[in-house]
């Protein structure tokens, strides 16, 4: 079946948004405006800066809207103007409101990073891994009122590896759910899609990450200090206390065995780890950012900061 190109606004604001974005400039359909979040201040010197999808919509001219909030009355009016086939949203952060649903022909269509009804919430991929799945996916599904709750497109899996962290498995799934959104347009195209109510009773939910959730328990197993890690790898970054404040822990490894040490004591400096004592077992700490210095091998840290067996963690 021929079809005349859809006239698409895009919403979405960080890098997992714009393998989405990048595909949808590919191919046959017209991508008529761009929505993302107003500029934000970032970093040390709490600069504002552009989200990463308005730094494509301005690369190739796109029309660009950033609404500090989408009920506004001027904003819903500038979208009617735009006469949308359809909306695609990926990680914008914001809800849409009904009138705002209402107004593109075919609705709209969401890129979620989990397999709903799992995982529903802004930080699906993290708390993915924190909680040790194996699996993780991509879904589509036009959206409703509610956070993730609307009628399933499409799906794709994906196996969650024990090398994976925050960072590489969003690169995945942003890939994958490039791909899926793609697949998804053309099946609503030749009408070979069918919505698909999500079974509520078993959801799961994956709210905000905040800071402090990256603070380690040493008391927790060492598998459970590693998951940590490796979910909150690159934001909101797992971090213990020492006696020169922060320290940010970004890889090790699990070491298996009863060590009757005080959980978060060092037992053991090497060359390149630090062996610290958790509830199960210890862990071998690999990778580290000391507080207002850069991320760095525990090879390199060792070089200028001195830790002896004994040193408590908290």
């Amino acid at each position: 079946m021929i079809t005349s190109p859809w006239r698409i606004v895009f919403y979405g604001t960080p890098s997992f948004a714009l393998p989405c974005l990048e595909r949808l400039f590919q191919g046959p359909d017209e991508v008529v405006a761009v929505v993302t979040q107003p500029d934000r201040e970032r970093g040390r010197g709490r600069k504002k800066s552009a989200s990463p999808v308005k730094e494509f919509a301005l690369k190739y001219g796109v029309d660009l809207h950033q609404p500090e909030k989408v009920k506004e009355i001027p904003f819903l009016e500038a979208m009617k103007s735009l006469v949308p086939d359809l909306f695609v949203v990926v990680a914008f952060g914001q809800i849409l409101p009904k009138p705002l649903l209402e107004v593109p022909r075919l609705g709209a269509v969401n890129v979620h990073g989990s397999l709903l009804p799992e995982y529903r919430g802004a930080a699906p991929i993290a708390w993915a891994i924190l909680r040790g799945e194996k699996k993780t996916g991509i879904t589509t599904m036009l959206m409703d009122e509610g956070m993730d709750t609307g009628d399933i497109l499409m799906q794709a899996e994906l196996q969650i590896e024990k090398e994976d962290n925050g960072e590489t498995l969003q690169g995945k799934l942003s890939s994958l759910g490039a791909q899926l959104l793609i697949k998804t347009i053309e099946g609503m195209k030749a009408n070979s899609v069918s919505p698909l109510p999500q079974d509520h009773s078993k959801a799961t939910y994956a709210p905000p990450l905040k800071k402090e959730d990256g603070r380690l328990d040493w008391k927790k197993t060492a598998e459970e200090i590693d998951l940590q890690i490796r979910a909150f790898n690159p934001w909101p970054g797992a971090f213990t206390g020492w006696e020169k404040g922060l320290l940010k822990i970004y890889g090790g490894e699990v070491r298996k065995g009863a060590f009757f040490k005080e959980p978060g004591s060092v037992i053991w400096v090497g060359s390149d780890f630090i062996e610290v004592a958790t509830g199960d077992g210890s862990f071998l700490i690999r990778e580290v950012q000391p507080e207002g210095k850069r991320r760095m091998s525990v090879r390199d840290f060792l070089s200028g900061y001195r830790i002896a067996v004994g040193t408590i963690f908290q």
